[in-house]
């Protein structure tokens, strides 16, 4: 008698850890699957503006941003023409650089153009 209680006491504890076990397994399998963090990159924006300085030396910066393929997109201004230079999050190396003539309707040179709010009727 003593030999079958223990039997029955190991078997309901073998029972117990297998079905604990399994709705672990089930409960790991069953979970959604959260994106990875995004991760933060390597070059710093800082960097990434002195590595476009030199590629266009003596702009002033007016954009800076970082994308999602891991890129940073540095806008730069000289002498009326637009520069963007593209730089490489983790390698800091520059992939693009491109010039593009300045709007002629930027807000730079809107002054003469603005009618400072008011309606303007040119009949």
């Amino acid at each position: 008698m003593r030999n079958t209680k223990k039997f029955i006491v190991i078997g309901a504890g073998v029972v117990t850890l297998l079905a604990g076990g399994g709705a672990a397994a089930y409960a790991a399998a069953a979970a959604p699957t959260s994106p990875a963090a995004p991760t933060a990159p390597k070059i710093t924006a800082e960097r990434a503006i002195e590595l476009a300085h030199q590629q266009v030396q003596g702009a002033w910066v007016s954009e800076v941003d970082h994308d999602d393929s891991g890129e940073w997109e540095v806008e730069l201004v000289k002498d009326a023409q637009v520069y963007e230079v593209t730089v490489d999050a983790a390698s800091g190396k520059v992939t693009a650089h491109g010039a593009k003539q300045a709007d002629k309707d930027d807000d730079a040179n809107d002054d003469a153009n603005d009618d400072k709010g008011g309606d303007r009727d040119d009949d």
